[in-house]
């Protein structure tokens, strides 16, 4: 049975729908049996988006549902009318999530927006009808075309985080203590390796400045991760879009291994994974600075390295306040006053109108709709319409009536 809380990769197979079949009608009425051809079109069939939401951190609705159909297109029918379009499907998936072909591997897009809309599976267009055939000598077609099938497709979704900051390091570093210590996310912490199994969001917030941002923190990496070692290498696809990667050292060197090894091992680690990643900003993090062999560590990191360390403990906020500051310079996070941006599309009045009932059967004697100030004609009594006043007269006013006066009273309590 599937028991998982935050999915990264699932497969979606999507089924557009078909479009719907031309009519072959001919206009036979009263007065008019050989009114011609008048088949109208097919609707065409639905098709499936996926639509970025910023309010989604997971591809577990979809890991969990993973075959979506949209519905067909109407059949066109006589009276020229043109069938109904197939009810589109919106997936919302969170933001950074990268669409590629199942059986192909091509890359379809990448959604990084919120509201932005990348087409899953085309509808089938609808057939026509016979009214197309028409011409001069051929006044009596019987031609129609049937609608075109949907596409039906096989993606794989592949989630990386949109954070600007990515935290690095072996299991129980402190990176986890580091990310509650910062911002208001609640990762496990815990005194064995590997409490953290998933990718964990948390949000800097900078009120005096009207910003923010994000940072990441991944499982911890271990010597070989790229062979498979550990939970090998995969998740650190989460930090491939961070702007500035934060290296967390244990120097209190609890595991019995020396903080330049490891942070050797790290660098080596993600030029397995991608070399570009080096080439980022980086800032390194010397943590549990409150153990005994923290300081004699620190000073070995920097004659080895060059590198003078953020020194920080969970029992003094100095340093975390400092590796704020030094982010704040390095990512310059600009003042969001405008709240959400707007959606990539918006819903236009057209299909608003195709939800209604009457606009689904493709009816082109829809009743129009009444704008409050009208007035419908049942005021007077709910539930029913009052009789017309029948009038028998015609043009000559000064004619008796032609219906009496018990024939009304029967049209009205008839409701006539």
């Amino acid at each position: 049975m599937k028991s998982r809380s935050f999915i990264d990769t699932c497969v979606l197979h999507a089924v557009a729908g078909s479009g719907g079949n031309g009519s072959n009608s001919f206009r036979r009425e009263k007065f008019e049996p050989k009114g011609g051809p008048d088949g109208g079109d097919g609707g065409r069939g639905g098709h499936i988006y996926l639509v970025g939401d910023e309010d989604v951190d997971s591809l577990i609705s979809i890991y969990y549902a993973p075959e979506r159909r949209a519905s067909d297109g109407g059949a066109g029918r006589g009276r020229y009318q043109h069938g109904a379009n197939g009810r589109d499907i919106e997936i919302p998936v969170p933001l950074g999530t990268r669409v590629k072909d199942e059986e192909t591997g091509r890359e379809l897009g990448e959604i990084l927006h919120h509201g932005q809309k990348l087409l899953a599976a085309e509808g089938g267009k609808g057939g026509i009808g016979n009214l197309h055939f028409k011409s001069s000598t051929h006044q009596a077609p019987r031609e129609f075309t049937p609608g075109k099938p949907g596409e039906d497709v096989r993606l794989r979704l592949d989630l990386a985080l949109l954070a600007d900051v990515g935290l690095v390091g072996f299991p129980s570093a402190g990176k986890s203590s580091l990310l509650r210590e910062i911002t208001a996310a609640h990762p496990k912490v815990a005194s064995y390796h590997f409490t953290t199994l998933r990718p964990i969001i948390g949000t800097v917030m900078l009120p005096e400045k009207f910003a923010s941002f994000r940072i990441a923190d991944i499982p911890g990496i271990i010597k070989d991760a790229h062979k498979g070692a550990g939970l090998g290498h995969e998740f650190m696809r989460h930090i491939e879009r961070s702007k500035v990667l934060v290296f967390v050292i244990d120097m209190g060197g609890e595991e019995g291994r020396s903080p330049v090894e490891d942070y050797r091992t790290l660098l080596d680690e993600l030029e397995q994974r991608d070399p570009a990643l080096l080439e980022r900003p980086r800032i390194v993090v010397a943590s549990k600075m409150d153990l005994e062999d923290a300081r004699k560590n620190v000073r070995e990191f920097r004659k080895e390295t060059g590198i003078v360390p953020i020194e920080t403990t969970i029992l003094e906020p100095d340093g975390f306040e400092k590796l704020v500051r030094r982010l704040v310079r390095l990512l310059k996070p600009q003042p969001n006053t405008a709240g959400r941006p707007p959606v990539a599309q918006e819903i236009s009045v057209k299909s608003i109108s195709d939800a209604l009932p009457h606009r689904r059967t493709g009816s082109k004697n829809a009743p129009r709709p009444l704008h409050r100030h009208e007035k419908t004609g049942r005021e007077s009594s709910p539930g029913r319409t009052p009789p017309k006043p029948i009038e028998g007269r015609g043009e000559h006013p000064d004619a008796a009536d032609v219906i009496s006066a018990r024939t009304q009273k029967l049209g009205t309590f008839f409701h006539l």
